[in-house]
């Protein structure tokens, strides 16, 4: 199997650099052993105004069979012939990526002392793979890498046989790619969609397999619109670690959305400590005072918006006039933590149809929030950057428009009561404000305008005279009736 990359360059940035690149001489041909045969590395032209390095893996189909005992795309029990006569050697697939991983590790790393600036820049790159397994034809390879970036992909099918063109065309295809990109980023792409396309592993997928392909789709994979296809795929359709891949990838999109880290994207869950304030009475007195105002507004299909790990969700599963139940969180971390504590694999039919865990952030709109009777915010919007909160507002109060939404957040007069906080900190970590009563207000009020609701307040624990209740809780009720209802009233 066979793989070429080339390049342009000029005498001020020649394009021999590629060398440096692949850290590969372009006047050596080197041989490097891999686990199923030699890879060969060589360079057909070298200038300072064409370079192209070769890569070429030739396989053993016997050392092929022996290793995989048989098993693999030809190698069935009952194809005996199958395992040493089939396009190993010939078609690029999973052993072509392998090779590329261990052959040009630091140019997929993008690493490059020699050059580093180069190793940043993109270069003016063409790669061509002359026998290209595709399960899916020309128009899948061009689906999944036209999104990526390249100025040309052509994809020209392979015809089983020249002379007889009414045999129609093979499964292979000629492969050309062109365009500027980072050498990096263009063998990371290659490196998942060989595999891909051939449909086929010569290996088996491990669950370290899922950190492969995340960190080869670094940067490319989580907005690519043939995602679920790329993931289901390079996991040989292995359901669990699919999944596991496409959960990783949201929470990646959703960092991008809002220019963060996974990390601070994913933080509901302390891991050393259950993320619950102290003293634990006051988080039971604020769940109570939520299910109280629930009752009094009637509702019976409620959304828990940033459930994290599900306390307030299993306190609702408890009364059974709450007949629609939907925590919301953007951390799959606390959504399986909060399944855990639900026990959804072992809990009832019936019960079970009462309540739904699913991922998403609070800051974008969400046609999936619309048309329930209530939805709780409680001790979410501290966790926001302040100039996250109109969009916030709008998903809630502008968007998904439940009937009731109850807010709950630490009142900040009440801190010098704690007599384990130091002066000026706020309570939690990741809070990035906390509010007086007289600021909480303001804005619950002007939200309330904006969007055609009244607004009341609860205080949350004991109430103290000087500073206040420990936790403010507004009530929100619509007061304009949105389209749905006039509709329903007309009728």
């Amino acid at each position: 199997m066979f793989l070429t990359i080339s390049t342009t360059g000029t005498p001020e940035r020649p394009a021999t650099d590629l060398g440096y690149l692949l850290h590969k001489h372009p006047e050596k041909a080197q041989a490097f052993s891999t686990s199923h045969g030699t890879a060969h590395v060589f360079y057909p032209e070298a200038s300072a105004a064409h370079c192209t390095a070769a890569l070429m893996l030739q396989v053993d189909p016997v050392a092929l069979v022996r290793r995989g005992k048989g098993k693999g795309r030809g190698g069935a029990p009952d194809a005996a012939l199958a395992q040493y006569v089939n396009d190993r050697p010939y078609a690029a697939s999973s052993l072509l990526s392998v090779a590329m991983s261990t052959v040009f590790k630091s140019a997929l790393n993008g690493v490059c002392r020699a050059l580093p600036e180069r190793a940043e820049s993109p270069l003016p790159l063409r790669i061509e793979v002359p026998a290209l397994p595709a399960r899916g034809g020309a128009e899948l390879v061009t689906r999944l890498f036209g999104p990526l970036g390249w100025t040309r992909v052509d994809a020209v099918a392979v015809p089983l046989d020249e002379q007889f063109p009414e045999w129609g065309d093979s499964r292979y295809v000629r492969l050309v790619l062109e365009g500027e990109l980072r050498l990096a980023d263009a063998l990371r792409q290659l490196y998942v969609l060989l595999p891909v396309l051939d449909d086929a592993k010569h290996y088996w997928v491990a669950p370290d397999e899922v950190d492969k392909l995340l960190r080869a789709g670094d940067g490319w994979l989580a907005g690519h619109p043939e995602q679920k296809l790329i993931t289901s795929r390079y996991l040989s359709r292995r359901r669990g670690l699919t999944r596991q891949a496409m959960e990783r990838l949201e929470l990646v999109r959703l960092a991008e959305l809002d220019e963060m880290t996974v990390e601070s994207v994913d933080n509901a869950v302390d891991e050393t400590t259950d993320t619950e304030e102290q003293p634990v009475p006051l988080a039971e007195q604020r769940r109570a005072a939520i299910l109280e105002a629930l009752r009094a507004a009637g509702a019976s299909r409620v959304l828990d918006l940033g459930c994290g790990q599900g306390q307030l969700v299993q306190a609702l599963l408890k009364d059974v006039r709450f007949t629609e139940i939907v925590g919301v969180d953007v951390s799959m971390r606390a959504l399986t933590i909060a399944s855990r504590r639900l026990k959804l694999d072992r809990m009832g039919e019936r019960q079970a149809g009462r309540v739904t865990l699913q991922q998403g952030s609070l800051t974008y709109t969400d046609n999936r929030l619309k048309g329930y009777d209530a939805a709780v915010l409680s001790e979410v919007v501290e966790h926001l950057d302040l100039p996250r909160l109109p969009a916030l507002e709008y998903a809630v109060f502008g968007s998904a428009r439940p009937g009731t939404v109850l807010v709950t957040t630490p009142n900040v007069e009440y801190n010098v009561r704690w007599e384990s906080l130091p002066a000026g900190h706020v309570r939690h970590g990741d809070h990035r404000f906390e509010w007086t009563r007289a600021e909480f207000r303001q804005w619950a009020r002007e939200v309330a305008r904006r969007h055609g609701y009244g607004v009341a307040f609860v205080p949350v624990g004991p109430d103290d005279p000087e500073v206040g209740p420990p936790t403010q809780m507004a009530v929100f009720t619509r007061t304009v009736e949105d389209d749905r209802e006039k509709e329903a009233k007309a009728a």
